[in-house]
């Protein structure tokens, strides 16, 4: 008896929710935290959620999107405040949510491509802060103003989860550091 072809099904695009994770760059984070020989180390935790957070940060970095809607005229678009929560774990253990952002012409969510350096910059300054490493503040530098902020078109606003939203606070040039 020959066996029975399935139906056709065509395929479901993978859901996306408005939020990217970077594990790969944990190594420049560590990198970066041996300079200070933070003891113990710390860890990229993969599955933390929310509720299992010890504490939270909200804070922004800087990257690229490109708008991926074959049928959107605009390509892309860089913005100097993408919204970042990084989240403490016991043990040690953290992550960093990084929240996508919409494009303006069509408001599919944009493809993201971050600036690894404002990351790394910002998740280590983060852990060293909850590490009780004595740090100033850093300085934000002003030449690197974008266009403003725009709330509306935000995963991260959305959610209460950007220094921009209101209940984050800020403003849409200065950084959250502290």
């Amino acid at each position: 008896m020959p066996f029975a072809k399935k139906p056709y099904k065509p395929k479901t695009p993978r859901a996306d929710f408005g939020t990217a994770m970077f594990p790969n760059l944990h190594q420049d984070v560590e990198n970066a935290l041996s300079e200070e020989s933070i003891v113990p180390a710390w860890w990229f935790n993969h599955t933390g959620g929310d509720a299992d957070a010890i504490k939270r940060y909200s804070t922004n970095i800087m990257g690229r999107f490109e708008c991926r809607n074959k049928g959107c005229s605009k390509g892309g678009w860089g913005s100097k405040v993408i919204a970042i929560e990084i989240r403490r774990y016991q043990g040690n253990g953290y992550n960093a949510v990084v929240f996508k952002q919409r494009c303006r012409a069509c408001k599919k969510l944009g493809a993201m491509r971050l600036d690894e350096n404002s990351y790394v910059e910002r998740v280590t300054y983060r852990i060293k802060k909850w590490a009780g490493v004595e740090m100033d503040t850093p300085e934000y530098n002003r030449e690197k103003r974008g266009p403003p902020h725009e709330s509306t078109l935000c995963e991260g606003c959305k959610r209460g989860r950007c220094p921009l939203s209101g209940s984050g606070g800020g403003n849409a040039y200065m950084s959250r550091w502290l």
